[in-house]
């Protein structure tokens, strides 16, 4: 999917509402099956539930690689099920030397057929650079993530006054163009997003931490849409595993609905 695609499909929806799809098998309510099959049951289920209020699903690709070769046939049969009309990220944050990234890169882009990739840029340039060869695919790099140990590399001070992400944004988004490059910007640091629209004024940010982490949804959208809305805002926890009464696919149904209502708001 390109980014006039994406767009258009925020447009039409009202919504730039990304789903994470982290089946934990402890919390997952189908108890009926192999964990796989109890994952690739529960996505469905979940799929069907937010398909209308949603633009995006973000698979976790270790909430499926740690059951061996099933678990990776439930991540396929989950993208193919999600279908071409949303975005997929396969959050698998990969980054390697060029060989094994060129590998990483097919493997998610022509075997999954994911749209984009999450990805890692501590190995530099050459680590990312063959992600980036790949037609209407996307890399989607880490840039100041939403975990309390962002502190510890992330938001030190340079010699230069910069912090060492702001470095990273401003160097990595000369490897690519606000075609194929996404920044993960996370919703706890809303204080920064002003100072990363200056660096990044029209790449798309995805955004983790709205939700169960605590992040400011107006903060975000105050600072951090562009013209092209610029945003994808992705909640895992807080849609897939809501308070109910036994009805659990109406309940995050109706968290998702409650999402997109909110960002139509701001639309």
């Amino acid at each position: 999917m390109n980014k006039a695609q994406l767009i258009h499909n925020i447009r039409q929806k009202k919504s730039f509402l990304c789903v994470g799809l982290d089946p934990d098998i402890n919390r997952i309510p189908i108890k009926d099956g192999t964990p796989a099959q109890r994952i690739l049951a529960f996505n469905k289920a979940v799929i069907d539930a937010t398909r209308p209020y949603c633009v995006a699903y973000k698979p976790n690709t270790a909430f499926y690689e740690m059951y061996g070769s099933e678990g990776w046939q439930a991540l396929e049969e989950t993208v193919a099920y999600i279908g071409d009309d949303h975005f997929i990220i396969a959050d698998a944050k990969r980054g390697d030397i060029g060989n094994t990234s060129k590998k990483y890169a097919a493997a998610f882009f022509e075997s999954l057929d994911a749209d984009a990739v999450t990805v890692a840029p501590y190995m530099g340039s050459d680590s990312v650079m063959p992600f980036l060869g790949h037609t209407d695919k996307w890399v989607v790099l880490l840039g100041l993530t939403s975990n309390q140990g962002s502190n510890d590399f992330q938001m030190q001070r340079l010699s230069s006054g910069k912090f060492l992400y702001e470095e990273v944004l401003q160097t990595a988004s000369r490897w690519g163009t606000p075609e194929n490059m996404m920044f993960v910007i996370g919703a706890t640091h809303p204080e920064s997003f002003g100072d990363i629209r200056k660096i990044l004024p029209d790449h798309f940010l995805l955004v983790p931490g709205i939700g169960s982490q605590g992040g400011d949804f107006e903060a975000v959208c105050k600072y951090g849409m562009n013209a092209d809305v610029g945003l994808l805002i992705n909640v895992s926890r807080g849609i897939l595993y809501p308070p109910n009464d036994g009805d659990w696919v109406g309940a995050i149904r109706g968290e998702a609905k409650r999402y997109r209502d909110k960002m139509a708001q701001v639309l």
